[in-house]
């Protein structure tokens, strides 16, 4: 059984403001290997997987980037076009040939700002998303370099 994820924007954001978020969309192909972005880089854009692998990282001074999670199809990639300074926080690679939307984050932003139930929904749903990755990033972090791993918490 597939547990309902608040992090897919079909389980996160109302019928309505889907539709609006769609008309601004576009369609995009990554190639296996592909870097969307990498932390510092300017975030003007976010993306919303439609099929394969995407995956978030993060540097690591003198090691290989982290893998903190894989993202697939229905989620969000990409959260900091939302806030100022729009400076991506993570690394992102496409792991598999990938299919998405994408977004230009000012356009979204604009709309959010105009309609204000859309924008408090998105907002809601971003949310979801950082808390959801920040928890991952912990985990992973305590998996990678902890001296017992993260173990199970509550």
């Amino acid at each position: 059984m597939i547990t309902p994820s608040p992090t897919r924007i079909s389980e996160a954001l109302p019928a309505d403001c889907r539709s609006r978020l769609m008309e601004l969309a576009h369609e995009v192909n990554f190639p296996e290997g592909t870097r969307l972005f990498r932390e510092g880089g300017r975030a003007d854009r976010f993306w919303i997987v439609r099929t394969g692998t995407v995956t978030l990282d993060v540097h690591v001074p003198g090691r290989r980037a982290a893998v903190i999670e894989s993202l697939g199809a229905g989620q969000l990639v990409g959260c900091s076009w939302l806030f100022k300074p729009y400076a991506w926080r993570l690394g992102a690679e496409a792991m598999t040939p990938v299919r998405a939307y994408e977004f230009d984050a000012a356009r979204v932003r604009m709309l959010m700002d105009t309609d204000t139930a859309f924008g408090s929904a998105l907002g809601h749903w971003v949310g979801q998303v950082l808390a959801h990755r920040l928890q991952a990033a912990r985990v992973r972090l305590l998996d990678l370099y902890a001296p017992y791993g993260s173990g199970s918490f509550r």
